[in-house]
């Protein structure tokens, strides 16, 4: 799986969000600065994250940007699908629908098992943990084993 700057980009804007203890709105171009991410790329994320109502924009003196639901109800998955799509894709179909012939049908469940595990991390991670720094055990006992880190 590869992981888009947009998304990257749209999970540190909300970690910078839901890390803020005043509550209060914040600027795009705070946001941009705080993580640096580039300013109009920044605001087509925050359009894809408020249309999926993750986050709500606030105008006025003290407009801004604000979390449109709980951090603790947003995960990465949800992130991920509202500005990138599904999790797993072949050739811009999801996995259950991609059709093969007999010698290469198998290759549907090495797909629709991947989704499967990235749901398992994705789902199980809200932004509230990754502000607060805590994971869940789905992702330490992933990351303890010494070979995760080993590129392949």
């Amino acid at each position: 799986m590869r992981v888009s700057a947009k998304s990257d980009y749209a999970l540190r804007a909300l970690i910078e969000m839901a890390s803020r203890t005043d509550g209060k709105a914040v600027s795009a171009e705070e946001l941009g600065k705080s993580q640096e991410i580039p300013h109009g790329f920044l605001q087509a994320i925050l359009a894809d994250l408020r249309r999926a109502g993750i986050v709500m924009s606030q105008r006025g003196q003290s407009g801004g940007w604000r979390m449109g639901r709980s951090a603790a109800d947003v995960s990465v998955a949800d992130v991920i699908r509202a500005v990138d799509g599904p999790l797993v894709s072949v050739y811009g179909l999801r996995p259950e629908a991609v059709e093969y012939n007999d010698t290469a049908d198998v290759l549907q469940h090495v797909w629709i098992a991947a989704r499967r595990s990235l749901r398992d991390v994705f789902e199980q991670v809200s932004i509230q943990q990754l502000a607060a720094k805590e994971m869940p055990d789905a992702v330490t006992s992933r990351t303890a084993d010494e070979d995760a880190w080993q590129p392949h």
